[in-house]
C-alpha cells in the first residue's frame, strides 16, 4: 500500500478510537439513555443535534489535509445522531457539521458538506425505516462505509477541477471509508453492549424482587410464632430456619392432632432454589393431609412417599423424620426418611435415636418406613436438625461436624428450647465466619416436661 494512504489510513483510525471516548462518557447521560431506550423528546433531539454536531466540527478540524481538501470522520457524527434519535436530530448534526465544512473552504466544500448533511439525513432515514430499532454492527458498519462511498461519489461529481478531485479521492477514499465504517461499528458495539448489560440489570432486579417474594411466602408457611404453645406447660418447642438462598428446601412444622397428641417434621428437599422451596412446599401439605388421618409415623411416612414418588418427573427427594409426641406419657414415635438420627439430650448426656438405616421419601413407591419408638423423661429434649448444621463448612474446609454439635448441646441441657437452638445456630456462625453458607439450616427442639408441666 502506497505509504501516503498507510499514515492516512493509521491517522484516521487514531481519531475513530475517539468515538470510543465518546460513547462511555454519554452512556453515562440521561438524555443518551433515554434515547437508546426510544425515549425520544425534543429535549433529547436537541441534545444529540449538539453532541453530534460539535463532533462533526472535530472530525473536519482534526481531519488530515490531501491536496488541500481534509479526510476526517466528520460523517459520523450526523449519521449516529439519525441513527440512534432520528432525522431530526440526524439532519440539525448534519446542518452543523456541514455548514463549518463549508465555510472552512476548499475545492470539496460544497460536496463534503452536502454529504455530511446527507450522512445525517441517512440515518434518521433508517431510524424510521427500523421504527427506532439499532441497527447490528456489521449492518451500521456496511451503511457507514456505503455513507462514505456516496460522499465520494458526489466529490467526483461536484469538486472542480476534476482531475484534481479524482486524485483526492483516490487517495483518501478507501482510508476514510474502512475508518468511518469502523468507528460506527466501535460505536454501536458500545451502545449495543450497555443496552444489554442495562436489560440484564433489570432482569436480575426483576428477580431479586421476585425471589424475595417467594422467600416471604416460603417462610410464611412456617410456624413462627413462638412460644408456639404457650398454654401447654407440658412442653417447649421451637424452630429455626437459616436459607441458604433466597428460597431453599429445607422445611419443619408441628401441630397437635389432639389433646394429648403433638405432630412434628423437619426435612431436606434434595437441590436449592426455587425447585426445592415448590418441592417443599408440597412435601409440607402432604404431610399435614396425612398425618391428621394416621396413627403412626410410620404411616404418614409411607403415604407421603407413594403420593410423591408418583409422577416424580424432576427425580427429587426429600429426607426427613416425622413423629408424634404422647403428651401425657412422653412416649415418642418416630419415622425416619434417609435423614439425621434425632438426638435426645438430658442430664444423662446425649442418645442418638437410631434405626435400620431407610430410603428418602419420594424416590420410589411401596418402600417400608420402620418405626422407632423412645421416651422422653421429663427434662429431655429432642433434637432435629439438617445436615445443613453439621456439614457447615469453615474457611480451611472444616466441617461443623456431630461432635461439635453434641459437646454444644450439652453446655445448654437445662436452657429453654429457643435459646437451645439459638447457641447452636450462633456457635455455627462463630465456627464458619465469613464462609458463604452453602446449604440450608434447620434446628427443632422440643423440651418435654412431663404431664405436670414440671421439669426434673
Amino acid at each position: 500500500m502506497n505509504p501516503i494512504v498507510l499514515d492516512l489510513f493509521f491517522s484516521l483510525m487514531k481519531d475513530a478510537c475517539v468515538i470510543i471516548v465518546l460513547a462511555y462518557l454519554l452512556l453515562r447521560c440521561k438524555s443518551f439513555s433515554e434515547v437508546i431506550h426510544r425515549n425520544i423528546t425534543l429535549e433529547n433531539q436537541i441534545f444529540f443535534i449538539l453532541v453530534f454536531g460539535i463532533f462533526s466540527i472535530y472530525g473536519t478540524l482534526n481531519g488530515i489535509r490531501v491536496m488541500g481538501a481534509p479526510a476526517n470522520i466528520r460523517d459520523l457524527g450526523p449519521m449516529i445522531a439519525g441513527l440512534l434519535a432520528g432525522p431530526v436530530a440526524g439532519i440539525g448534526a448534519g446542518l452543523i457539521g456541514g455548514i463549518h465544512r463549508y465555510f472552512a473552504g476548499g475545492i470539496t466544500a460544497t460536496s463534503c458538506a452536502v454529504a455530511t448533511v446527507l450522512a445525517g439525513i441517512l440515518g434518521g432515514g433508517v431510524h424510521k425505516l427500523l421504527k427506532g430499532k439499532l441497527p447490528g454492527i456489521v449492518s451500521a458498519s456496511l451503511l457507514m462505509a456505503a455513507m462514505e462511498a456516496v460522499h465520494m461519489g458526489i466529490v467526483l461529481l461536484l469538486a472542480k477541477p476534476s482531475s484534481t478531485a479524482f486524485s483526492i479521492v483516490q487517495q483518501v477514499g478507501v482510508p476514510m471509508i474502512i475508518t468511518n465504517a469502523a468507528g460506527m461499528g466501535i460505536f454501536i458495539f458500545i451502545v449495543i453492549n450497555r443496552i444489554n448489560e442495562q436489560t440484564n440489570e433489570a432482569e436480575k432486579r426483576v428477580m431479586e424482587g421476585e425471589l424475595a417474594a417467594a422467600h416471604e411466602i416460603q417462610m410464611s408457611i412456617l410456624p413462627k410464632i413462638f412460644p408456639a404453645f404457650p398454654e401447654r406447660k407440658e412442653f417447649d418447642l421451637h424452630a429455626i430456619l437459616e436459607p441458604a438462598r433466597e428460597v431453599g428446601g429445607d422445611l419443619y412444622d408441628f401441630y397437635p392432632l389432639d389433646e394429648n397428641r403433638l405432630f412434628f417434621v423437619i426435612g431436606d428437599v434434595s437441590g436449592k432454589g426455587v425447585p426445592a422451596s415448590l418441592f417443599m412446599a408440597i412435601t409440607m401439605t402432604l404431610f399435614k393431609v396425612n398425618a391428621e388421618g394416621c396413627v403412626s409415623p410410620a404411616e404418614v411416612m409411607t403415604r407421603v412417599n407413594n403420593q410423591l414418588s408418583r409422577d416424580n418427573e424432576a427425580s427429587m427427594f426429600v429426607t426427613t423424620v416425622c413423629g408424634i409426641l404422647d403428651v401425657p406419657t412422653g412416649e415418642l414415635a418416630l419415622s425416619n426418611g434417609g435423614h439425621n438420627p434425632p438426638l435426645i439430650l438430658g442430664a444423662e448426656g446425649l442418645r442418638v435415636i437410631a434405626g435400620t438405616p431407610s430410603m428418602v421419601v419420594g424416590a420410589m413407591e411401596d418402600i417400608p418406613y420402620p418405626l422407632l419408638t423412645e421416651t422422653l423423661k421429663p427434662g429431655e429434649v429432642l433434637v432435629l436438625f439438617t445436615d445443613g448444621v453439621t456439614e457447615a463448612m469453615n474457611g480451611v474446609d472444616e466441617a461443623y461436624g456431630d461432635d461439635r454439635l453434641a459437646d454444644e448441646l450439652l453446655k445448654v441441657v437445662h436452657q429453654p428450647a429457643a435459646d437451645i437452638t439459638q447457641t447452636i445456630l450462633d456457635d455455627i456462625r462463630r465456627f464458619t465466619g465469613d464462609t458463604p453458607q452453602s446449604d440450608d439450616i434447620t434446628l427443632l427442639a422440643l423440651r418435654y416436661s412431663g404431664s405436670t408441666g414440671e421439669q426434673h
